[in-house]
C-alpha cells in the first residue's frame, strides 16, 4: 500500500541541534524506506545515497507501536520516546531534554523543542495524550506490565507523570519502542494507531509493500539535524541464508541476523559481531498439556545439553545458557542466586508433546531440532513444528504449544531487568509465553518492581530470576551473538546490545 505524501510544514529547516545530536547519534534508530529512483539521482548535496536495508521480521501488527513492531520502527529510526538507553543501559535524553523525581509517584519531563512528521509541534499536550493512548492499549505494552501511571501536560515545557505505585526506573520506562511519542492524528477509533507521517525520528514511513517491503524518506525537520541518508529501502527476507547473500551481491547495504552458518563466508570487513542481551530459551507451557505437570518440566530440563547448542548449533557464536540475564548484562557475573525449590523429575514414560519455534531466525529450527533429539532420548515424544514468527506468535500467547524455542532480548523493552520478568514470567505478564502464574514468582516480582537503589534491584531481580528458574517453565539456552552485514562503503551504522537501533541520523554509504 503507498501512502500519499502530505505537504511540508511551511517554516525553515529548524537549525540542527549540535551536541544533541552527537551525543544522540549513537542511540538513535534507523528507518524504513520510501520509495525512491536511483541510487545515483538520489544522491546529491542535499544527502547521501538511500541506504538499502534487509531485515529478518516483517510487520505482524500493522505496524502498531504497542506490539513487536515497535521495534521495526525504533530500529529504522521512525520512532522515538521522551527517553532512551545509553551505551551502558541508562537512561538518556531523547524528546525530553531532562527530567527530575518530584516524590515518589511523580516524575516532570522536559521538553526539547522538536515536530512531528506532519509538520505539528511535539507539546506537552500531544505528548501527555501519547503516553495515554499507551496505558490504554490492549494488550498492554511489555514495559507497562504491572504499571499505571497517567501523564498530564505541565506548562509550557513540562509533562508530568504519576504512577499509581513508586516506580524508581520510570525514565527507563519510557525509553521503550513501545512508548513512542506520536501525533495527536496517530490515533483513531477503537485502539488503532498509524505511525505514517507521525512519528518524530530522522525518517519518515511513507510506503509499506505488505509484508515484503517498506520505504522511508529522510525528515527534514528532525530536531536533531538532517540524516545524512535521503532515504532507506526496507525488504523484509525471513530466510538468513537469502539475507547474506543480498549483501554479499551488493542488492542491500546492510542485513540483519547473517546466520552463524553463513558469517564466515561474508568478507572480514562486512561482518560484524555484537554480543547482546538475548538469551535463547525453550519455553514450556505450564498452564495446560504434558508440562502443566512440573515434574515432567523438571525431566525436560534435565534433558537438554546447552553446551551442544552453543558450540553446534551457534558455531561459538553463542554462550551456554546461564540464566535469563546473560553475560552482555556484566552486572550479573558473580551475583547469580541459585534456583531453589525445583521438584524431582519424573520419567516422561513416552508423553507426547508439540515444539515449535520459527524461522526467522535460522538457528532456531536447528536448535528445535537437537531439543527435540535430546527430548526423545529422554523419553518424550515429540512433534516439531516450525513456521514464520508472524504466523506463530498469537498461537504460542494462547498456549497451543506444549514447548517453544524463542529469541528474547532480556533488555529490549525497558533497559530494567525486573520489567522483563514482569511482562514474561507473571501472571498478568502480556508477553508470557510460558503462561506461568505463580504467587511466588509474582511477590518477588512486585518487590523487586519497588527497589530504587540500583544495585539493591539488580539483586531483587536476580532473587526473582532463581524463583522463576526454580519452576522449570523456562530452561535458558544459549546466549546470543548477532552477526550483522554491513557493506564495505556504510559507515554509521548503529549497533547495541539492546538491539533497538540500527540506522540513523549518521548511516550513510
Amino acid at each position: 500500500m503507498r501512502f500519499p505524501r502530505r505537504p511540508r510544514s511551511s517554516r525553515g529547516p529548524r537549525p540542527p541541534r549540535l551536541l544533541a545530536a552527537a551525543f544522540l547519534t549513537p542511540l538513535l534508530a534507523g528507518c524504513f524506506a520510501s520509495s525512491g529512483g536511483d541510487d545515483d539521482a538520489a544522491s546529491g548535496a542535499d544527502g547521501g545515497p538511500r541506504l538499502r536495508v534487509a531485515l529478518a521480521f516483517p510487520p505482524t501488527e500493522n505496524l502498531s507501536p504497542y506490539g513487536a513492531d515497535a521495534t521495526i520502527l525504533s530500529r529504522l529510526g521512525v520512532t522515538e520516546g521522551l527517553t532512551a538507553l545509553d551505551a551502558n543501559g541508562a537512561a538518556a535524553p531523547a524528546l525530553a531534554a531532562s527530567w527530575r523525581r518530584v516524590d515518589d509517584r511523580n516524575w516532570l519531563f522536559t521538553l526539547r523543542e522538536a515536530a512531528f512528521q506532519d509538520g505539528t509541534e511535539v507539546t506537552p499536550a500531544a505528548v501527555a495524550a501519547s503516553l495515554t493512548h499507551a496505558t490504554e492499549a490492549q494488550p498492554v505494552p511489555a514495559a507497562l506490565s504491572g504499571v499505571t501511571f497517567t501523564a498530564k501536560a505541565e506548562g509550557g515545557t513540562g509533562v508530568r507523570v504519576t504512577t499509581v505505585a513508586p516506580d524508581p526506573v520510570l525514565p527507563l520506562r519510557l525509553s521503550s519502542p513501545g512508548l513512542a511519542v506520536l501525533a495527536p492524528k496517530a490515533y483513531g477509533k477503537k485502539g488503532a494507531v498509524d505511525p505514517v507521517g507521525t512519528a518524530t525520528g530522522p525518517f519518515e514511513l511513507t510506503e509499506v509493500t505488505g509484508a515484503t517491503a517498506a520505504g522511508l524518506d529522510r525528515f527534514d525537520d528532525y530536531w536533531g539535524g538532517r540524516a545524512q541518508a535521503l532515504g532507506v529501502d526496507v525488504r523484509f527476507i525471513a530466510d538468513g541464508t537469502a539475507r547474506a547473500n543480498a549483501l554479499r551481491t551488493a542488492e542491500v547495504d546492510v542485513a540483519e541476523a547473517i546466520p552463524v552458518a553463513q558469517a564466515a563466508t561474508l568478507d572480514a570487513d562486512t561482518r560484524r559481531e555484537t554480543a547482546t542481551t538475548r538469551t535463547i530459551s525453550l519455553l514450556l507451557n505450564a498452564k495446560s498439556g504434558v508440562f502443566k505437570d512440573p515434574a515432567l518440566r523438571a525431566a525436560a530440563r534435565a534433558a537438554v545439553d546447552t553446551s551442544a547448542l552453543a558450540e553446534g548449533v551457534y558455531e561459538g557464536h553463542a554462550d551456554a545458557g546461564a540464566g535469563i540475564y546473560g553475560p552482555a548484562v556484566t552486572w550479573a557475573e558473580g551475583k547469580r542466586v541459585q534456583p531453589a525449590g525445583r521438584v524431582k523429575a519424573a520419567a516422561p514414560g513416552g508423553a507426547s508433546l508439540t515444539l515449535a519455534t520459527y524461522d526467522n531466525r535460522p538457528e532456531l529450527p536447528e536448535a528445535a531440532q537437537v531439543l527435540k533429539q535430546q527430548l526423545e532420548k529422554a523419553g518424550f515424544k515429540v512433534k516439531l513444528e516450525v513456521r514464520e514468527y508472524s504466523r506463530l506468535e498469537s498461537d504460542a500467547l494462547a498456549g497451543r504449544f506444549d514447548a517453544f524455542v524463542g529469541a528474547r532480548n532480556s533488555l529490549l523493552d525497558t533497559g530494567d531487568p525486573v520489567s522483563l520478568l514482569a511482562s514474561d514470567f507473571t501472571c498478568d505478564g502480556g508477553y508470557n509465553l510460558a503462561l506461568l502464574c505463580d504467587k511466588d514468582v509474582d511477590r518477588l516480582v512486585a518487590k523487586a518492581q519497588t527497589v530504587a537503589d540500583t544495585g539493591e534491584r539488580q539483586d531483587a531481580a536476580l532473587a526473582a530470576e532463581a524463583a522463576v528458574l526454580g519452576t522449570d517453565t523456562v530452561v535458558p539456552l544459549v546466549h546470543q551473538r548477532v552477526v550483522t552485514g554491513v557493506g564495505a562503503e556504510v559507515e554509521g551504522v548503529l549497533l547495541d546490545p539492546y538491539e533497538r537501533t540500527l540506522v540513523g541520523a549518521g548511516t550513510r554509504r
